[in-house]
C-alpha cells in the first residue's frame, strides 16, 4: 500500500509530466494546495531522477526556465531530434530565429535597431514572436518616437531549454545552433525542396552579431 509520502510523489511527477512548459514550484503548491519548501521539493526531484536512472528510463527532471520538466537523456538526443525536426520548423522559420537571436543578445532592443543589424524589416518576425509569447514588450527607448523595446521570455527559456539569460551560448557557437537549426528544416522538408535563403544570408547575419561585441 502506498504511504502518503508516495501518492504526493507521484502528484509532482503527473503534475511536471502533463505540462507543457516548465512548471515552477508555485505552481505545484497552488495545484496539490501543500506547502512544499524547496529543499524539500528538490529531495523528491532527487528521488525520482535517481529511480529513473535505476529502471533504465531515458528521461530526468531537469531544471529550466525557473521551472521544472521532462527531458530525455543525451543518449537519445539525435533520436529525438528527428522527431520534433518538423514541429520546430513550424514554430520558428529561419529568419524569425534570427530576429529572435538579435533580441536576445542585444535586448531591450527596438524595430529599428533590429532592422540595423539585419538589413531586413523584422515586423512579422516580431508579430509572430509576440504572438508565441517567445518576446514581450519591455517599455520604450528614450529615443525620438519612443520606439518600444523587446526582450525574450520564460517561453524562450523554456523552448531552447536554459536555465536563465547567462546559459545564453556564445556568439562564436552561434553557428553551430543556426546549422544545427539548418539540419532540423532539412529533415522536416520534402525531399528534392529547395530552401529559398541562402547560406550566405546565415553568415551575413553572424558577422553583424559579432560586430555588435
Amino acid at each position: 500500500m502506498q504511504t502518503e509520502r508516495q501518492q504526493f510523489q507521484q502528484q509532482i511527477e503527473a503534475i511536471i509530466f502533463a505540462s507543457e512548459e516548465a512548471v515552477t514550484l508555485q505552481t505545484i503548491r497552488q495545484v496539490t494546495g501543500r506547502h512544499l519548501d524547496s529543499v524539500e521539493f528538490k529531495s523528491i526531484v532527487e528521488r525520482l531522477n535517481t529511480e529513473y536512472e535505476s529502471t533504465g528510463r531515458t528521461f530526468r527532471i531537469h531544471h529550466i526556465a525557473g521551472g521544472y520538466r521532462f527531458l530525455t537523456t543525451p543518449d537519445f538526443t539525435d533520436t529525438v531530434k528527428k522527431l520534433l525536426a518538423p514541429k520546430i520548423q513550424r514554430r520558428l522559420s529561419r529568419s524569425i530565429l534570427e530576429v529572435l537571436a538579435v533580441i536576445a543578445y542585444n535586448q531591450p532592443v527596438t524595430r529599428g535597431e533590429i532592422l540595423q543589424i539585419r538589413g531586413v524589416s523584422p515586423e512579422y518576425a516580431i508579430d509572430r514572436l509576440l504572438l508565441r509569447g517567445f518576446i514581450e514588450v519591455r517599455g520604450r527607448a528614450d529615443s525620438p518616437g519612443k520606439p518600444l523595446q523587446y526582450g525574450t521570455t520564460r517561453e524562450f527559456l523554456d523552448l531552447f531549454h536554459l536555465s536563465s539569460l547567462k546559459d545564453l551560448p556564445k556568439l562564436r557557437e552561434i553557428r553551430e545552433i543556426l546549422q544545427e537549426h539548418e539540419e532540423q528544416e532539412s529533415l522536416a522538408r520534402p525531399e528534392g525542396k529547395e530552401n529559398a535563403i541562402s547560406d550566405n544570408y546565415h553568415e551575413d547575419t553572424i558577422q553583424e552579431h559579432e560586430k555588435q561585441y
